[in-house]
């Protein structure tokens, strides 16, 4: 699967702000079939896993464990890497890998448990249209949205890893457990129920006693992060604990284990001088039926004949506080990967990705608790794209 390099040719060169995802190579695509690879499972087609443990650099083992950090990316834990001393000491040297577009875990856990791209699978935004019934579907909660195998019709690389005989274990809350997201990216092997960052270590522990594939999902450092701030103290006391339980883990593994640590995607700080209300500016709304995304990659659904008119209304009103293009030239320019025939109608018929620390909010359709948010994340800059990549062997 290729990356973005084609965008160049169809949008001009990205601005030097923004980086084009990539979906092969050093992506968040590559972790599970690289994780896979180790294992010796060569998922299909093309022998994937084994590319992707190559391009990873991973070694042959018994055991992998994988963790995900919602929230934690690259550039943001080496910001604050005083806080983190076990992550710190392998995020030296370690290279980042590139999130998906948009920068934002429903699309990025359904690039990730895929190994694929959004493209492939569907998901698309916190929000976005449903293709069957045309309303607004909310891809973390599901709500409004259909059957998850209905949209999401790729294999999990956990299905694989599972169908080829080895023990797989998922480790997240409770509230996950059979939901539309987990049933959508991370169909597969067992799930274990486990609430705290210690319990789930624990549950991790317990799976790893005998050879298999281990994942980890901690999301207290991205849920800290939209409501404090990635700059704040409270920010910096959630990767404290993280990492404190982390150093733990990476002791209590069995002897030759490997750890891989990584991310959804980055964060921004919003700046509220650079935010527009879709609902307040009639220049925004006029000509969109439905606004849905996020406030950092907002996908915006127009009659046909209206594409070019609100394209341009909305480059006219942002400015080069972000990048507006049509659906057309997004897919042209592979930001969301091969998009497949029932994934087509999905995205916005524009698209917006927001540069700086700017945000566009819909105040009419949105709640009042997400028009509040401090940090955000969704759109091409490098700090949301890039998220670690951290290896270490017991």
């Amino acid at each position: 699967m290729t990356g973005v390099p084609g965008a160049a040719a169809v949008l001009g060169d990205l601005p030097d702000d923004l980086v084009a995802p990539s979906y092969d190579g050093r992506s968040l695509a590559s972790v599970l079939p690289a994780a896979a690879g180790a294992l010796g499972i060569d998922l299909t087609p093309g022998g994937r896993s084994r590319e992707a443990q190559r391009s990873l650099g991973l070694p042959d083992v018994e055991r992998v464990c994988v963790v995900l950090v919602d929230g934690l990316g690259h550039d943001n834990l080496a910001e604050r890497a005083g806080h983190a001393p076990f992550l710190r000491s392998l995020l030296a040297g370690s290279e980042p890998l590139l999130s998906s577009f948009p920068s934002t875990t429903a699309a990025a856990m359904g690039t990730f448990g895929t190994g694929t791209c959004p493209g492939r699978t569907g998901m698309l935004g916190y929000t976005q249209r449903d293709a069957e019934t045309g309303a607004l579907a909310n891809m973390v909660s599901w709500d409004g949205a259909g059957e998850p195998e209905s949209l999401q019709r790729e294999a999990t690389v956990l299905q694989g890893v599972a169908s080829a005989g080895l023990g797989v274990t998922s480790v997240g809350p409770r509230r996950f457990a059979g939901s539309g997201m987990t049933r959508a990216a991370l169909r597969g092997g067992t799930y274990v129920a486990a609430e705290s960052l210690p319990g789930r270590v624990d549950a991790v522990v317990r799976a790893l006693r005998e050879p298999g594939l281990a994942y980890l999902y901690w999301g207290d450092v991205d849920k800290v992060g939209h409501h404090r701030g990635w700059g704040s103290w409270q920010w910096g006391d959630a990767l404290e604990a993280l990492d404190r339980e982390l150093a733990d883990l990476s002791r209590r593994l069995p002897r030759g284990t490997l750890l891989l640590v990584t991310a959804d995607h980055g964060m921004i700080d919003v700046d509220l001088t650079e935010r527009w209300d879709v609902a307040a500016e009639p220049e925004l709304s006029r000509g969109v039926q439905m606004v849905a995304g996020e406030p950092r990659a907002t996908h915006l659904y127009v009659a046909s004949d209206d594409v070019a008119q609100v394209r341009e209304r909305w480059t006219q009103v942002l400015g080069d506080a972000a990048l507006v293009v049509t659906r057309d030239e997004a897919v042209a320019a592979g930001w969301f990967g091969p998009v497949s025939a029932h994934v087509r109608e999905v995205p916005g018929d524009v698209v917006v990705a927001m540069r700086r620390r700017a945000t566009v909010v819909d105040s009419a359709s949105q709640s009042a608790a997400s028009l509040t948010l401090t940090g955000v994340h969704g759109s091409l800059t490098r700090t949301e794209m890039r998220v670690p990549f951290l290896t270490s062997q017991s």
